[in-house]
């Protein structure tokens, strides 16, 4: 039988995650963070441990099948892979950022202007379409320095929360682009059975994430009321309980819509409202 081979972040920002990602789908590996490669026991699949500036280029060139890496390393290397899903972390921003003290406040301000970043590719792209010409310094790490040291005078930098411009007295000044894990592949590989069936548990695992297993109890003359607002995967599941006039009510709610619909439902006549978490949902 065909062995797939996904690489993940060895070490970073994103390994945990996707580390975490892959166990939840119910695949069985040890050993990575003393190995480069690791074997699935329980799936035709083996784990390669890279750089993420390597995996779109593994994975183009076919030496992996697939690769979980951030958007911004993607569209840094420039590869051509297909985008298979997006896993919803790793969230964060490219920001051109400048010293708290600087005049600057529009874009054009930049032109001449020398700005450090460790992504030359995706900054040049960007100010070209806003018709700036800058001085683009290429810094390997600790970019955020760099103005201070009288190397630049402004950063482009991924951003998360901000806590490290700040404390390198820095602030934001524009989005350059935005970006998250993707399950990668290379092209044509979404018509594999077997990604395919690595999608599918990822997808169950993603949707389950994204929503809330809910149980109440509510009269049957309110009943119409509460399923007018559980919309549920198909429709809600309504059992009858031992007390007379009483139905209990199974159903899934969105978690952005969580604390609004509960609001809505004891409103409408429900009581004794769980909630649960969900492991998977396979449609």
């Amino acid at each position: 039988m065909k062995t797939l081979k996904i690489a993940i972040q060895k070490s970073g920002r994103l390994n945990e995650k996707s580390v975490e990602l892959l166990k939840n789908c119910g695949l069985n590996f040890e050993n990575y963070k003393s190995s480069l490669i690791s074997p699935v026991s329980n799936f035709p699949l083996e784990i390669l441990f890279l750089r993420d500036d390597d995996i779109p280029e593994y994975v183009q060139d076919g030496i992996a099948d697939l690769g979980i890496v951030g958007e911004n390393v993607i569209e840094e290397t420039e590869v051509e892979v297909a985008y298979l899903q997006k896993l919803g972390f790793g969230k964060c921003s490219l920001k051109i950022a400048v010293p708290n003290n600087n005049t600057i406040t529009d874009l054009k301000q930049l032109n001449g202007k020398a700005i450090a970043t460790t992504y030359p590719v995706i900054l040049g792209k960007y100010l070209k379409a806003q018709g700036i010409s800058s001085d683009i310094r290429t810094i390997s790490g600790s970019v955020e320095i760099s103005p201070g040291l009288g190397l630049s005078d402004a950063i482009c930098d991924l951003v998360s929360t901000g806590g490290t411009l700040k404390s390198n007295g820095l602030k934001p000044f524009a989005d350059v682009m935005s970006s998250e894990a993707v399950l990668i592949g290379s092209k044509g590989s979404e018509n594999d059975d077997l990604i395919k069936e690595l999608i599918q548990r990822i997808q169950s695992v993603l949707r389950a994430k994204e929503t809330k297993y809910v149980v109440l109890n509510v009269k049957r003359e309110n009943l119409d009321a509460v399923t007018a607002l559980l919309p549920g995967v198909k429709s809600p599941s309504v059992v009858p309980l031992a007390e007379a006039d009483w139905v209990a009510v199974h159903t899934v709610i969105p978690e952005r819509d969580f604390w609004d619909s509960i609001s809505q439902l004891k409103q409408a006549g429900a009581q004794g409202i769980v909630v649960m978490p969900i492991e998977k949902i396979i449609l």
